[in-house]
């Protein structure tokens, strides 16, 4: 398998379909082909081939399609940069991943120049304003197991670190997606979470895979994304968690029409069950979880409802819906204690997640012992804690990075996120453990309030006390205008935690 074959098949199944609309552009399959060949044929002949590493700076339009592509074509592996880092972030990850050249917006011209100036090795920069004439271009497509791309995470010493994903690792994927979604040519993506981020970049192989449109955002903002649903008649997309939050909680969102939407997913971070009702409530169509990782391609889990289960009453499926979900079809996943034996499926033991199967990264860039510690006897371990109930649908409880630990008992932040956004005041919330001298740990949250709605601290510690356990009570909480986040989209609790902790 090479995810060059995928933009090969639809270019000779669907050339006149349209393959991406960007604005006020649409290009068909048989134009997005021939862009590739160019901007593939530009890099081969300024010395780029197979094993080289093209970096890409990107917001999301037609133009990291193309890179996707490009590099395939090549054999050559993309590096996806977030262009929400800093430079000298940018710069380490040009220097560590080996990068010869980037394709990259104007618009980051001055990010990128400054990470330049500490990345030496980096020989050219490809503008994507600059014109180049289609012309014939001979793909050199890499073997199925050569690495593909380098998407890099933040890694446990502080380093980010290159996950590397295969050719096999991203086709199987996309194809297990076609199967699991029922993705087909009739369908309309819209890319609004970062391409540089799995949540989002996966569909570019899968949507191409079966012919369907790509549609583009090159930035998030609630109405305008609404407005696009109605407009391209969007039928399925992904987005993170927080954007949905702020989605279902815009004043305009009665405005439009989705009668399109067939399906809503949501991953990257958990979400609690009453957003999920508002999903449904505004959107009027199927809402599946996912749960994955970058090491996997990324999906792991989906909370697709098994036949029987879709004839319970509305409020039982939402139980199942609002659920990290059953294994990816694509894995081997089992939920286990720390002496690696499998918990009881009773939804109440807690355990690690673990996995194998082709989606699977074979490791990261340059990292041996890193690679070592997280993939042990063939399984990967996630980090992520988990429950398993009697139909074998996940819940996942935490990180085992942010769980808190107060007084030796055991506080999911999950849990206490959960309760703070059932308070009509709350837009958004982050729960994260803070040091104590006397308990270890003790709860924090952060909370951002709805536009025009005011309350107090103790107004939502009060709400706290109602619905939470007393040691799962925030001791503090802080009132902020925004939360910080990750280029993603995900909430940063180990910023808050570190702020807290500051005072």
């Amino acid at each position: 398998m090479n995810i060059w074959t995928l933009l090969e098949r639809a270019r000779a199944l669907y050339p006149s379909a349209i393959a991406v609309v960007d604005g006020q552009d649409r290009y068909t399959y048989a134009r997005t082909g021939l862009r590739v060949d160019a901007l593939a044929a530009f890099l081969e002949n300024h010395g780029i081939v197979g094993g080289d590493r093209v970096a890409a700076l990107l917001a999301n339009d037609h133009h990291y399609l193309e890179a996707y592509f490009a590099a395939a074509g090549l054999g050559a592996i993309l590096v996806p940069l977030n262009h929400r880092l800093l430079s000298e972030e940018i710069a380490f990850i040009l220097q560590d991943s080996g990068t010869r050249w980037v394709i990259a917006d104007r618009h980051f011209a001055a990010l990128l120049e400054a990470a330049l100036g500490e990345a030496p090795g980096v020989e050219g920069v490809y503008w994507t304003d600059r014109s180049i004439r289609p012309t014939g271009f001979t793909p050199r497509p890499a073997p199925p197991d050569a690495v593909a791309h380098l998407y890099y995470t933040s890694g446990t010493t502080g380093r980010p670190k290159g996950v590397m994903l295969t050719h096999r690792n991203v086709c199987v994927h996309a194809l297990a997606a076609v199967a699991e979604l029922a993705l087909s040519d009739r369908d309309v993506w819209a890319h609004v979470a970062p391409m540089f981020h799995l949540a989002d970049a996966w569909a570019t192989f899968a949507i191409t895979w079966v012919g369907g449109r790509h549609v583009m955002f090159p930035r998030f903002e609630p109405r305008l994304v609404l407005e696009g649903f109605e407009r391209e008649r969007i039928t399925i997309t992904n987005l993170v968690p927080t954007m949905l939050n702020l989605m279902v909680k815009d004043p305009d969102r009665g405005h439009f029409d989705y009668s399109s939407l067939r399906m809503i997913l949501s991953g990257g971070a958990p979400i609690a069950p009453s957003v999920v009702q508002a999903i449904v409530e505004t959107f009027g169509c199927e809402y599946v979880q996912t749960y994955g990782m970058t090491e996997t391609s990324p999906y792991l889990a989906l909370s697709l409802l098994k036949a029987h289960l879709r004839q319970l009453p509305p409020t039982a499926q939402m139980t199942y819906r609002a659920r990290t979900g059953r294994p990816f079809i694509a894995v081997e996943l089992k939920v286990v204690n720390d002496d690696g034996s499998p918990v009881p499926a009773d939804g109440q033991h807690v355990g690690e997640i673990l996995v194998r199967g082709d989606t699977v990264t074979p490791g990261y860039w340059q990292r041996p012992e890193e690679t070592a510690a997280a993939i042990r006897n063939g399984w990967l371990h996630t980090g992520d804690l988990a429950v398993v109930d009697g139909e074998g649908y996940l819940n996942i409880v935490d990180r085992r990075k942010d769980m808190i630990i107060t007084g030796g008992e055991k506080v999911y932040s999950t849990e206490v996120e959960q309760v703070l956004y059932q308070h009509p005041a709350v837009l958004e919330a982050a729960a994260f453990g803070t040091p104590d001298p006397m308990w270890g740990e003790v709860v924090s949250a952060a909370v951002v309030l709805r536009p025009g709605v005011t309350a107090s601290r103790e107004d939502i510690l009060a709400w706290c006390r109602e619905h939470l356990a007393g040691f799962k009570q925030p001791r503090r909480i802080e009132l902020l205008a925004e939360l910080p986040r990750t280029g993603s989209g995900k909430i940063m609790k180990r910023a808050l935690a570190g702020r807290e902790a500051r005072g």
